[in-house]
């Protein structure tokens, strides 16, 4: 049993969220003694970069048979996360005039095109060819834009709160906690999709199969944002109604991430075949 704990300190995603989370409690507690507001863009980078690079971290070792760079993941998470996040700020600047369902299927549209612009280029490029290359790249880009999402959210809630560190820290609480559960669960699966299309016809091909995963996580994003958008603060039923669709949006989302990340795993060329 203390192996097992001991091991389970040692891995390296285990120590980044350790080390994460001191230092953001340390810096929150400095701003909300000092209110320096020279801490609150520490305190935000922070709150929002720990969980997305903790999370892609985690998969990156789950995944440590596979010869695949890191830089790629880090360039990934920064730069696929940069033009996903601008390209669909400005894409989205008509579309936002509403919350209505229909504007919000734009939004949903828009968001997950943005972010497999990156992830596609690498895809053509077709060095890195399995599924598990396709996850990792998909993860890793949806975990960026989230990350730039939350820094911006958070941003707002503290300005719209006039300097309020509580609305700060309850933003990039949720938002970060939530991030596995939606950008980056809804972006892996399409890539994992993509990826996994190409091994089976041995060519980059555009078929109902990727086409309906696509379709599929933007309904996903859709529904989220649908339920997110609700007012709840004259009605407790409309709470409920809120939360439970959130949770079973998220639910399903990662249940779909988790199902194609352990048939990536079952899939014997994953030890098999070397890259190219």
């Amino acid at each position: 049993m203390t192996k097992r704990v001991v091991s389970f300190i040692q891995q390296t995603w285990f120590r980044v969220l350790f080390i994460g989370l001191v230092l953001f409690g340390i810096t929150d507690a400095a701003l909300r003694i000092t209110e320096n507001p020279n801490l609150v863009p520490t305190v935000i980078l922070l709150g929002a970069f720990l969980v997305p690079v903790t999370f892609v971290i985690y998969l990156y070792q789950r995944f440590h048979h596979r010869e695949f760079p890191v830089n790629l993941l880090a360039v990934t998470f920064m730069f696929g996360g940069v033009v996903g996040i601008v390209i669909a700020a400005v894409l989205e600047w008509g579309t936002l005039r509403t919350l209505s369902p229909v504007s919000l299927l734009g939004v949903g549209a828009i968001e997950e095109s943005a972010k497999l612009l990156f992830p596609v280029f690498i895809f053509f490029r077709g060095k890195y060819r399995h599924e598990v290359d396709g996850i990792l790249i998909g993860i890793a880009c949806g975990m960026g834009f989230a990350t730039l999402e939350t820094m911006g959210y958070s941003l707002v809630s503290l300005i719209n709160t006039h300097g309020s560190v509580g609305a700060l820290d309850g933003t990039l609480l949720v938002r970060s906690l939530l991030s596995p559960a939606g950008h980056a669960a809804w972006t892996g699966y399409v890539c994992a999709v993509i990826w996994l299309e190409r091994e089976r016809a041995r060519h980059p091909i555009l078929n109902g199969a990727v086409l309906s995963a696509f379709v599929l996580v933007v309904l996903l994003h859709t529904s989220w944002d649908v339920f997110g958008s609700i007012t709840t603060q004259t009605s407790v039923s409309l709470t409920v109604i809120q939360y439970i669709g959130l949770t079973a949006v998220a639910l399903i989302s990662l249940v779909l991430l988790t199902w194609r990340i352990g048939q990536a795993e079952k899939d014997k060329q994953i030890n098999e075949e070397p890259l190219a």
